[in-house]
């Protein structure tokens, strides 16, 4: 399953991944299409409550509909346009990226990070380094759809060096699902230690193929082998001898196989405290994992971090912007 393998530590199993929005039982899409239609034409200005009330309370798949009819009954065919036009700022973020589907949402990004002066390498890695084979496949269809051009052709032009080679190495969707040898965790853990120890170009290649290509629960297996062997972990080791976005992206693969959702509680903090509320981290995450496992997320931050990932939000963000971000948070209880 997405995500949840090997996080709970026996204490939370993989059928309790889950997100934080659900696919709403009194659904219409006609009632909601027209709502939000009046939303978006009010006479003074856009009704921003109505489109978090129902955007933030349907599941993607229940969006895409609501958009199908909403051009029905409007002829015009795009949401996405229909929003830019009537919204700003970081709440029109929020709520266009709602209504992508999943793998549009991701090309988008990434997309985004690639286009223009500089590249936003830290979008990249989330994105490459936390996604199943079919996620990846299925951006990759839409990215050729939606922009004309082969996301590897992309990334080769936009990266460079080991970062550059694993980056296309992972773009390639090779990772194996669910396939476990013990036998060759032992064969697996002596490379990386090798690789760890001399640091040559072969060397990164070797480590990056085993990163890149093996199953989650394979590398999973390969990782205790490697503390065994080395006395050291992985990610201690990782960090100590490469540099740069590729030992970044090279530790976000090991944290994605042990724990995703911590992962992300990572980002999230980092994004929130680090960067000064760095807004499309923060919206990419909160929209792309919310129907996936948003409430492990949330768990994971308060255990590591002491305060809820509410409570931060509340703190940086304001008006309907924040307004957003919690009802995609689906504040409970313990959060405030």
């Amino acid at each position: 399953g997405e995500g949840g393998w090997g996080g709970g530590r026996g204490k939370r199993g993989p059928g309790q991944v889950q997100g934080t929005v659900f696919p709403n039982p009194n659904f219409d899409p006609m009632i909601d299409a027209q709502m939000i239609g009046g939303a978006l034409q009010g006479f003074d200005r856009c009704d921003k409550d109505v489109l978090i009330d129902i955007l933030t309370q349907r599941c993607n798949a229940q969006r895409q509909m609501i958009a199908q009819t909403y051009a029905s009954v409007y002829g015009r065919k795009v949401p996405h346009n229909v929003y830019r036009e009537n919204l700003d700022g970081h709440f029109k973020d929020v709520i266009v990226g709602l209504m992508y589907s999943p793998p549009a949402y991701d090309a988008h990004e990434l997309w985004h990070a690639m286009k223009g002066a500089g590249t936003e390498e830290n979008c990249l890695i989330d994105i490459l380094a936390s996604r199943t084979t079919s996620d990846i496949f299925q951006m990759k269809e839409v990215y050729l759809m939606q922009y004309g051009n082969n996301l590897d052709q992309d990334i080769y032009s936009e990266t460079s060096g080991h970062f550059r080679d694993a980056l296309i190495n992972l773009v390639q969707g090779m990772r194996e699902e669910g396939y476990t040898d013990p036998g060759i965790a032992m064969q697996d853990a002596m490379v990386l230690w090798e690789a760890c120890q001399r640091r040559t170009g072969e060397h990164k290649n070797m480590l990056q193929m085993i990163l890149c290509n093996k199953s989650h629960q394979q590398l999973f297996m390969d990782f205790e082998q490697f503390q065994n062997i080395s006395g050291q972990d992985i990610a201690t080791a990782i960090a100590e001898c490469f540099d740069g976005y590729f030992q970044e992206l090279l530790l976000a693969i090991v944290s994605c196989v042990r724990d995703k959702p911590s992962y992300f509680a990572y980002r999230l903090h980092c994004a929130i405290h680090d960067f000064g509320f760095h807004n499309k981290t923060i919206i990419r995450i909160l929209v792309a994992r919310s129907e996936i496992d948003l409430m492990n997320i949330k768990q994971r931050y308060k255990e590591r971090y002491g305060k809820s990932l509410f409570h931060d939000i509340k703190r940086f963000a304001s008006g309907h912007y924040e307004k957003a971000l919690l009802a995609i948070c689906c504040g409970d209880a313990e959060d405030y």
